[in-house]
């Protein structure tokens, strides 16, 4: 054998070898922005020995059930308060691996342009799960159209409302389909995430935005006996990178804002 083809066969050796060793890794995220920073550091974990696996989901629940029962390794979708919500109330152990940003949740509308021109009556949709939802109406209050009778309560839900001087009707439906009921309702409560994919741009949009304060910090998510794993550890590092801190500020413009 020559010595060309003696390279050309180690070389092929050695790939075969990397790819035969490289960890794979399975992670459920919701398209945006959660699949796009994975998808933007997959090329980097495999320099790194780790094959990503993502695989997109458009809902809350499917992604937590899956790394629960080992079906997928991690998530990256949600906030804490609602992971403790859903380990709560599920009864699963799931963990959080790192914080990686914040989506300022927004208030939208077709029908007005300012939450002062609501009219008595109007109705309001919010998520229906206990967070999203309470989320939701902790911003109304920050606006002034409701009181909370426990004001700073995460969970709060329209029964929890105490003040409520334009008498707004309040409908609570699935968190991903708010964009799609915008034009029926005076106003929607909208995760980012959903803004985003339905073409809502929540810096210019938004009627009130949350500040890059929000205590909800999105998160990476696995089980207690893999959230210490080399692969997932590799992970989180690449999502707390200074490239995916630039590759965020650059693509979402203030709508998604780094954590880290």
């Amino acid at each position: 054998m020559n010595l060309k083809k003696t390279l050309v066969a180690l070389a092929a050796a050695a790939t075969f070898t990397s790819a035969a060793s490289a960890e794979e890794l399975s992670v459920a995220a919701t398209p945006v922005p959660h699949a796009e920073l994975l998808e933007f550091v997959k090329p980097a974990l495999a320099e790194q020995g780790v094959e990503l696996d993502v695989k997109v989901f458009t809902d809350y629940v499917q992604p937590n059930i899956q790394v629960d029962q080992e079906r997928l390794d991690a998530n990256f979708f949600q906030h804490q308060p609602y992971l403790d919500e859903f380990n709560d109330g599920r009864g699963t152990n799931l963990v959080t691996v790192a914080g990686i940003h914040v989506e300022p949740f927004g208030a939208y509308s077709n029908k007005i342009s300012s939450l002062d021109d609501l009219q008595e009556g109007a109705v309001v949709a919010i998520p229906n799960d206990p967070t999203n939802g309470g989320r939701a109406l902790l911003l109304l209050q920050k606006a002034g159209l409701i009181t909370l009778e426990d004001e700073s309560k995460i969970t709060a839900t329209p029964r929890d409302i105490a003040e409520n001087p334009k008498d707004l009707d309040f409908k609570e439906l699935e968190a991903a389909t708010l964009p799609r009921i915008l034009g029926q309702v005076d106003v929607a409560l909208i995760n980012t995430n959903y803004a985003l994919e339905a073409g809502l741009n929540p810096t210019e949009d938004a009627l009130i935005i949350e500040g890059a304060d929000s205590p909800y910090v999105n998160i990476l998510v696995a089980r207690p006996d893999n959230k210490d794993s080399e692969a997932m550890q590799k992970l989180a590092a690449a999502l707390q990178s200074d490239a995916v801190k630039d590759f965020i500020m650059e693509k979402y413009e203030g709508a998604v804002v780094p954590a880290f």
